[in-house]
């Protein structure tokens, strides 16, 4: 185990220079690019959602596009269309920002449903079809979706079997005090986010992001694991106070990424605890709280919890 711990010691010190603190976010981007899966960021404004994607695409030489969501935009501004060329006659694509390595996308519910879907296909597929020609989108194509929790107007929220595409929903807090200390005095020292080309960062070896996802596939997992992943998930299903459970994918998802976690914390091995750390970024954007147990004040994150404290710890 090399590349993994060599990327992650890396993209910690490197980003530490930009965004300060935010450790679970930077850990859970790392995660969901190793997996190859996409990931929704839920946050207040203003905590680094943004910066923190945006310096991770620098450190991983992945190229990087941005949509700020409206609640006009249009299919054809996310995948592109085909132009009348009028100097020879033909239509040529206009390629859309889907066309790139790491694309973040903000304020995905502020998106109508119907531009929702054709996001959401290209996630599932890597591919889009424009006029009833396909084409390949690239194999590195990762998506960053972020939200604001507490703003609903105007907002169109994404449907559960939408939502299940996303491997990951990342919660990112508030900084810690000294976190926001260390932050003003970065920034009266000159720090300043927008002038990225200033900051010289250092980004990864050639190849070592593609040498971290053959160690984390190559991570064992024992068979009594398959079956705790598996009990985890049907016990959600059948939990009193959610009215939907996780699917198969999420099993599979809880699979993927707790063999990232086994190999971020250098081992090629999987144990419970990584399943286990796991279940909440995984699930919790994949059940569906009663509405008895919205107004007793419960949170997925707590279900979550109190499913997983049930079931049998293999040995």
């Amino acid at each position: 185990m090399e590349s993994v711990p060599a990327l992650l010691q890396h993209v910690r010190t490197e980003m530490g220079r930009v965004v300060v603190g935010q450790d679970a976010l930077r850990d859970q981007c790392i995660v969901a690019v190793l997996c190859e899966g996409h990931a929704l960021v839920e946050g207040v404004p203003g905590i680094a959602k943004t910066l923190a994607v945006k310096t991770l695409a620098r450190l991983l030489r992945l190229g990087f596009q941005r949509v700020q969501c409206t609640s006009d935009l249009m299919p054809a501004d996310i995948i592109g269309t085909n132009v009348l060329n009028m100097a020879t006659g033909t239509f040529e694509l206009h390629r859309g920002p889907i066309f790139t390595d790491l694309l973040l996308v903000d304020e995905v519910n502020r998106m109508p449903p119907r531009t929702q879907a054709a996001l959401l296909e290209c996630m599932e597929e890597r591919q889009v079809t424009i006029d009833g020609t396909r084409h390949a989108l690239s194999p590195a194509f990762t998506v960053f979706a972020t939200q604001n929790p507490v703003e609903f107007e105007g907002t169109y929220p994404l449907p559960e079997a939408q939502i299940d595409r996303f491997l990951l929903k990342i919660r990112v807090p508030y900084p810690e005090p000294a976190d926001e200390v260390r932050l003003l005095a970065n920034v009266h020292a000159g720090f300043d986010s927008r002038a990225f080309d200033r900051l010289d960062l250092a980004p990864l070896p050639e190849a070592l992001l593609a040498g971290a996802r053959e160690e984390m596939r190559a991570v064992k997992v024992q068979e009594a694991l398959f079956d705790y992943i598996v009990q985890v998930v049907r016990r959600t299903r059948d939990w009193p106070s959610l009215s939907l459970g996780a699917s198969p994918r999420a099993a599979i998802a809880l699979l993927s990424v707790a063999k990232a976690l086994a190999a971020m914390d250098g081992r090629d091995y999987v144990i419970p605890d990584d399943v286990k750390a796991a279940s909440g970024p995984v699930l919790r954007h994949r059940i569906v709280l009663r509405p008895e147990a919205d107004l007793e004040g419960l949170t997925p994150d707590q279900v979550i919890g109190e499913v997983v404290r049930t079931v049998e710890v293999p040995r």
